[in-house]
């Protein structure tokens, strides 16, 4: 099995962000062969600067090795492997417009503003297929916004192989891991936890202080009722129901095993619980972030490296390509 998967390079990461993707890539590191990259060369399609891109670049990858992310898999920046660009030129004489007109994604970004949009933000599903299909990737961890843009990649790939006449490319499955748990704001329990909410208190960030963490736990919106035995019985209780997910998912057990152990407190005592167990599990992960942001330089040289075992598998891929379209003669 060779998965592979990119991550947006986007800094300052929470809580949820950890929890959800980058926690399920560190456990796909023992299911088998796995290239991560940072997708650089996507966020060219947006509005950054160069200096935040290569920030936020060397700071995600600094992350997910302070997650776990090793030597075990193969790390990346998109932009270091030439070939992404190449195969992403080539399939988009395999791509339709149709195709990417459908897309629900290039609808949501683009808006009502379709013409002043970056040709990059429509073509972008083509260079998504090419990032996998480049390392003939066998699966591909989807959630539920990227499942279009797998089969997008599933299509480009069978035309391809039936246009030339090859068996190159193989369709890539879909990698459901365990659900990944949602993990809302600590201020609003109906919505999700994000870097971009005006409220600190809101998020759990990666990088904050022991002290931080345990205030804003301590300070975290809940209700006054007391835990029932059942997970069920938090239905409507949607903050109390999101501490006690994060609790779970932290503990790496299920939910319905906490409120009973809880059943019959409140948060007086549930809270102080969930503050001590976040800081034992993210306190090593900010210590190590730490270390590794204090020599960015380190950082970019483990991308490098990894980059080095990605371009060996990237490029008899491109060039079996080229050859397939009479690029190379």
């Amino acid at each position: 099995m060779r998965v592979v998967s990119g991550i947006q390079t986007t800094g300052n990461l929470h809580l949820g962000n950890y929890l959800g993707a980058i926690r399920q890539w560190v456990d796909m590191q023992d299911q088998g062969e796995c290239l991560f990259f940072l997708a650089d060369l996507h966020a060219l399609t947006g509005n950054v600067s160069p200096q935040e891109l290569a920030n936020s670049t060397i700071e995600m990858a600094a992350t997910l090795m302070a997650s776990g992310i090793d030597d075990r898999a193969i790390l990346f920046n998109q932009a270091r492997v030439p070939a992404h660009a190449e195969l992403c030129w080539i399939l988009q004489g395999t791509a339709r417009m149709g195709w990417l007109n459908r897309m629900t994604q290039w609808k949501d970004k683009a808006g009502k503003n379709r013409e002043g949009a970056s040709v990059g933000l429509f073509t972008y599903p083509v260079l998504q297929a090419a990032d996998v299909l480049v390392y003939k990737a066998t699966h591909v961890p989807v959630g539920e916004d990227q499942k279009q843009h797998l089969e997008l990649a599933r299509d480009v790939a069978t035309k391809f192989n039936t246009d030339f006449g090859v068996e190159l490319f193989p369709l890539p499955e879909p990698l459901i891991s365990k659900a990944a748990p949602r993990i809302m704001s600590l201020r609003d329990g109906s919505a999700k936890m994000s870097k971009s909410d005006p409220s600190d208190m809101s998020r759990i960030n990666l990088i904050d202080d022991n002290d931080t963490i345990a205030a804003k736990i301590r300070k975290s919106k809940s209700d006054a009722d007391l835990l029932p035995d059942s997970f069920d019985g938090l239905s409507e209780r949607p903050e109390a129901r999101n501490l006690v997910t994060i609790y779970a998912a932290l503990a790496g057990r299920e939910p319905q095993s906490v409120v009973e152990e809880f059943a019959g407190q409140g948060f007086g005592a549930f809270k102080p619980a969930l503050a001590d167990l976040a800081v034992s599990v993210l306190a090593p992960v900010r210590d190590r972030l730490k270390r590794l942001l204090d020599d960015r330089a380190a950082v970019g040289a483990q991308l490098a490296r990894g980059a080095e075992r990605a371009n060996a598998l990237a490029a008899p891929t491109l060039k079996a390509a080229q050859q397939a379209v009479g690029l190379q003669v």
